[in-house]
């Protein structure tokens, strides 16, 4: 039986579809934009001020000079390497913590929770991070540098423990039962049946390894270190498209040096973009797993 809708509900349903019409231009627009100029002819979009709706004279010049430029593989493979060591060692250990903190038998769970809430509001602040990890630990040009201080997100820690204690109490009693130990438990109950949330966190520890690049900047000194993002700040920011501009003729340099900026920025973004359309379907039920008690 469907239900009749009202003249009021009609009209909030017009707005509101205009409003997230809107809101999805003002989001989309740059993308398309940077997507756009990257495909232009260097001296069309040089000279081009405005709105762009298509590319201008269709080139792939810009993205030819972008993979020809070696710093963009090397980046890749060390971007990589960061999200998938980074983003694993981050999953461990943000699940035998939550683990931990969901469990009502705990020695001391109230006044451990408060500890690491606390670190939410405040903490000991650049100077100190870097005392730690640059001269006590001795991380420079280290990989550790960028992955070990950033082990677990209190934000992420919080919301798995919230999906952890959201699974039945009677299945950790059945298991233990049948003379399974906390690590057969986590493994073999928790976790399968807590997936949802372990898929978007994993993807809010993935995307923060991609985006990283205040790290390797503070601590890394040898450029086949740099995580992709460090080398396309060096290029957008220090301006450094010397090396991919050789064989042009002076006259054209600034204009494809335009266009590699905006490849460059669509070279870094569309990898992890990709990922979100296949994890969708996990952010409402994962984050908002414990929610509604019933």
């Amino acid at each position: 039986m469907s239900i009749r809708k009202s003249p009021a509900d009609r009209i909030f349903e017009v707005v509101n579809t205009l409003i997230l019409l809107g809101v999805v231009a003002i989001t989309l627009y740059p993308l398309l934009y940077v997507a756009f100029a990257s495909l232009s002819d260097p001296a069309q979009i040089a000279a081009w001020r405005g709105v762009l709706w298509a590319p201008l004279g269709f080139s792939t010049a810009a993205y030819k000079a972008v993979f020809d430029n070696p710093f963009i593989y090397i980046g890749y493979r060390n971007t990589l390497f960061y999200v998938i060591v980074g983003t694993a060692a981050n999953m461990l250990m943000t699940i035998l913590g939550a683990y931990c903190l969901s469990r009502q038998n705990v020695m001391w769970k109230r006044p451990i929770s408060l500890l690491i809430v606390f670190t939410l509001f405040f903490s000991g602040g650049l100077i100190p991070s870097f005392l730690l990890v640059a001269k006590t630990l001795d991380w420079v040009d280290s990989p550790l540098a960028v992955i070990v201080p950033g082990l677990i997100n209190t934000f992420n820690l919080l919301v798995l423990r919230t999906a952890f204690e959201a699974v039945p109490p009677s299945l950790e009693e059945a298991a233990r039962m049948d003379g399974a130990n906390d690590f057969t438990i986590l493994f073999k109950v928790i976790v399968p049946l807590s997936l949802p949330s372990i898929a978007v966190i994993t993807l809010f520890y993935a995307v923060g390894h991609w985006n990283a690049f205040f790290s390797a900047l503070i601590y890394f000194r040898n450029v086949e270190l740099f995580p992709l993002q460090l080398i396309l700040r060096q290029i957008l920011i220090a301006n450094d498209t010397q090396n991919m501009t050789a064989g042009t003729s002076s006259g054209d340099v600034e204009a494809i040096a335009t266009t590699i900026k905006y490849a460059i920025i669509m070279v870094a973004t569309l990898p992890i973009l990709f990922v979100y359309p296949f994890a969708q379907r996990y952010f409402v039920k994962g984050v908002m797993v414990g929610g509604v008690k019933e």
